[in-house]
């Protein structure tokens, strides 16, 4: 699954260094504005706006070709790291349709890259890798965004590195 985030990025290449070689479908979601759900506390406030300024400024269009571009950079880095990968755009709730897709191409796993947020900003923002880990009925693997080390934690291993 790839939006074009740098988690996302990150997940690709952690996927190719596990599974590369293998045939690999890239799939972007484009979730229609319609389908903005005013029950998210996120967009509780500005979903009317949204709607009104998507019919007006064909947002919907814009969004569309935003998500082509995106799955073609999510095809190009999939290649990289050693997939044969063919792209996807697909429009819906990403967590449905990632799990909708997967079990319409058989896929062996689900890869997904996680944002990182908290306990409570995922249960205010909603989880995506939550959702389909829970609904995919089938291995999905979230890749976390790497943790950087604190300088002591570094120096410590560089030390213990430089003592072998």
């Amino acid at each position: 699954c790839f939006d074009g985030s740098d988690d996302a990025a990150n997940a690709i290449g952690s996927a190719g260094r596990l599974l590369g070689g293998k045939p690999a479908v890239v799939l972007t979601v484009c979730e229609p504005i319609r389908l903005w759900s005013p029950s998210d506390p996120a967009t509780i406030l500005d979903v009317p706006i949204g709607r009104l300024l998507a019919k007006r400024m064909d947002l919907d269009e814009i969004a569309d070709t935003v998500s082509q571009d995106e799955v073609t950079r999510g095809v190009q880095l999939a290649r990289d790291a050693g997939f044969e990968a063919r792209g996807r755009v697909e429009h819906g709730k990403p967590w449905r349709v990632i799990c909708d897709v997967g079990d319409e191409v058989e896929a062996a796993i689900i890869v997904l890259g996680a944002r990182g947020l908290s306990r409570m900003q995922s249960a205010l923002l909603g989880s995506v890798s939550q959702a389909v880990s829970t609904h995919a009925g089938r291995p999905v693997l979230i890749v976390h965004p790497a943790r950087v080390q604190s300088d002591r934690t570094a120096s410590s291993a560089s030390r213990s590195r430089a003592g072998q």
